[in-house]
């Protein structure tokens, strides 16, 4: 993926865009690049995010979908890594299902890592990201 992409998740989680815009880019997408992006790129967002299992319920609800969805039943086994590469394999229509889910499991995590976080000027990732300034100076690195 590219740096924009991990620009976009990060101003994502601090509210500064809406899930729309990674939609869009996600559905742009092969079949094979959505796995990659979900298991490889989003699944390593989240596990260095470090979540916990009791931020499940409120991604779900954040995520806007209905708890009897297939991602939704599967995520409650917890986030450990094997479970999100599993969700990850689900079939193509469940796929933006799963992006919506992981970006709220995501969301939560990095936010109380973001409280933090915010002032280590090294990880540019908690800099203010509706700073255009600061965009600037991740995307020309």
């Amino acid at each position: 993926m590219e740096k924009i992409d991990e620009l976009l998740i990060n101003q994502y989680a601090q509210e500064v865009i809406a899930i729309e815009l990674i939609l869009k880019r996600f559905n742009e997408l092969t079949l094979d690049e959505k796995r990659e992006y979900l298991s490889l790129f989003i699944g390593y967002f989240i596990i260095q995010s470090k979540p916990f299992d009791s931020d499940i319920p409120k991604a779900i609800e954040e995520s806007k979908l209905k708890p009897t969805y297939t991602p939704c039943i599967m995520i409650k086994k917890g986030v450990a890594t094997h479970n999100l590469l599993t969700i990850s394999k689900l079939p193509e229509d469940e796929l933006n299902k799963v992006l919506r889910l992981f970006l709220s499991i995501f969301k939560i995590a990095y936010l109380r890592r973001y409280e933090e976080e915010k002032e280590n000027t090294n990880k540019w990732w908690y800099w203010d990201l509706s700073d255009k300034n600061n965009v600037d100076k991740i995307l020309n690195r």
